[in-house]
């Protein structure tokens, strides 16, 4: 999840991570063209996602972060309080553009959609992560303090309605359009059977020479691989748009049918380099229900490359500010971004006034 957050669809709380400094009840915590973030409502925010397993699980799913303590108990790494201040700092100017420019007012109707859109992202992000959250992502959205959760919701409204408003770029609950893509990019949705062959790489020459005087895809696996799959003829199966193997659709895109493509993928073997090739033997047709996700995600990642463009034009005109417990904004080669902030040196803290990283206010 690049990154990207508020202006793809669908991805909205991303870049999680943390920390939470001991700070001064004055600091003065984030602003963007005047709206603000006060510092005791963005500590807050940083407390519940180190102190709520439930939330720091979703969220990580959506985008790992390191949640490492960072001072010691209760306190987070640095780097996390960065990576959130960045978050809020897109959420904030996405929405202030949307309401300036766009003329965007939500109703009661849009805000209900646009946390129907996080739940569904975050228990996608969870599914889909090695470590499964335990709980729903209702609780863990629930589990936020409410102005989080209502700035959280209110900035996933704003990214919805301006990715609708970009061109290039298809809402993903317009299934009407998402439809004519599909119906444009049919082909890009077959489920492909295919067979491979697992070369060493000094037998590459002969392969070559043996496909070329018109050895069928069969024979070329038996006779020079050494994956189990030679006693089959190399047939690797068959795979659907759904499925995370399909990405061999890139492989053998521009191969025809029963052909191995002339040049191969290198893979690692246990530590020696084969050559991997890798042809199609079937194409067939998938009708769109069956091909939906793979649509979508593609249509999503389009929808990302416009997005990514448009984020950055905006940061990059907004009058920012963040206060330097928080993170410093600042313009680097790759865009705006939150670099971490600079905290005392432990060897000599003569003259530094908030010395703790821990969460508590103290008194």
């Amino acid at each position: 999840m690049d990154e990207v957050r508020r202006l793809i669809v669908l991805l909205v709380v991303a870049l999680v991570g943390a920390t939470v400094f001991g700070l001064s009840s004055g600091s003065s915590g984030l602003g963007v063209n005047g709206a603000r973030v006060s510092g005791n409502t963005f500590r807050s925010e940083l407390a519940t996602i180190s102190t709520t397993p439930i939330l720091q699980c979703y969220l990580t799913a959506l985008d790992p972060v390191d949640f490492g303590e960072g001072g010691g108990s209760q306190t987070m790494a640095a780097s996390g309080a960065a990576a959130w201040t960045r978050l809020r700092i897109e959420g904030l100017s996405i929405t202030q553009y949307a309401k300036s420019h766009l003329k965007f007012a939500p109703t009661a109707k849009t805000l209900s959609s646009a946390e129907s859109s996080l739940v569904i992202e975050l228990t996608n992000a969870s599914a889909a992560a090695t470590k499964k959250c335990q709980g729903t992502a209702a609780a863990a959205l629930a589990a936020m303090p409410t102005e989080m959760r209502n700035a959280e919701i209110e900035d996933q409204a704003a990214s919805l309605y301006l990715v609708s408003k970009l061109d290039g770029t298809i809402p993903l609950t317009n299934k009407k359009d998402i439809l004519a893509y599909y119906n444009s990019h049919a082909a890009d949705y077959d489920t492909l059977c295919v067979s491979i062959a697992v070369v060493p790489l000094s037998q590459t020459t002969a392969f070559a020479t043996a496909q070329t005087g018109g050895e069928s895809v069969a024979d070329l696996a038996k006779q020079f691989s050494i994956d189990s799959s030679k006693t089959k003829g190399g047939v690797a199966g068959c795979f659907t748009p759904s499925e995370i193997s399909y990405e061999i659709r890139s492989d053998v895109a521009t191969t025809a049918l029963n052909s191995f493509a002339t040049t191969p993928l290198y893979i690692n073997d246990n530590g020696t380099e084969e050559a991997l090739f890798v042809a199609p033997t079937k194409r067939t047709v998938n009708p769109f229900a069956q091909a939906e996700s793979a649509v979508l995600a593609d249509v999503q990642s389009q929808n990302a490359s416009a997005a990514n463009t448009e984020e950055e034009s905006i940061l990059s005109r907004d009058a920012i500010d963040v206060a330097p417990a928080f993170g410093q904004w600042v313009l680097e080669s790759t865009g705006p971004t939150v670099l971490v902030p600079s905290l005392p040196a432990k060897v000599d803290v003569t003259g530094n006034k908030s010395l703790t990283t821990r969460v508590i206010t103290y008194h």
